[in-house]
């Protein structure tokens, strides 16, 4: 995947954790959504070229969406889909389940972290993010629990750049580690 100082990992988090839930032409979902491409830019425009994604509902997959929609004009880009096993959109609606398997179809590879569902594999997912990432870019609620919070800390842990984005207001935070969560 490359040198990490040119990786980019996401996490966020699902529709039910955002006010608009999975209505995606909410204004705040736009907003937030025009924010994390220019955040996405930004980290391309600094040499990032590789970008992770959990490829969870919500945050993961409008990251993943972006950056295929980047990567048309600069197919430097690349997108890696990190799966914590082969049965993480089973319970999905069709269309978000049609949505993940087309994101997979185009992504540049596909790593499963355990083919089994275990009760630790999305937390070996959101490890294995941030262990092969310099930079992990955050929507973030500020909630204390939760896998998007300890991803968090886990960055903070391993001393990566996060960007961290209110899905609410929208505002960034940039911080290098170590800071608290």
């Amino acid at each position: 995947m490359g040198k990490m100082n040119k990786v980019c990992a996401f996490t966020g988090h699902r529709p039910s954790k955002l006010p608009w839930r999975y209505n995606e032409t909410d204004s705040r979902c736009v907003a937030l959504k025009r924010v994390l491409t220019e955040q996405i830019t930004a980290l391309i425009e600094a040499g990032v070229t590789q970008f992770l994604s959990g490829m969870a509902e919500g945050t993961d997959i409008f990251c993943s969406e972006i950056v295929l929609a980047l990567r048309e004009k600069n197919p430097a880009i690349k997108l890696h889909c990190i799966l914590p096993c082969t049965a993480q959109a089973e319970k999905w609606s069709v269309s978000s389940q049609e949505l993940y398997r087309s994101i997979l179809g185009r992504a540049d590879s596909v790593v499963y972290v355990s083919r089994d569902y275990h009760e630790k594999c999305m937390l070996d997912r959101n490890r294995f993010l941030v262990e092969h990432a310099a930079t992990l870019l955050a929507v973030y609620n500020g909630e204390q629990r939760g896998g998007t919070a300890a991803t968090i800390r886990y960055a903070q842990k391993m001393s990566r750049e996060i960007i961290m984005i209110d899905p609410i207001t929208q505002i960034i935070t940039k911080k290098s580690a170590p800071f608290p969560v």
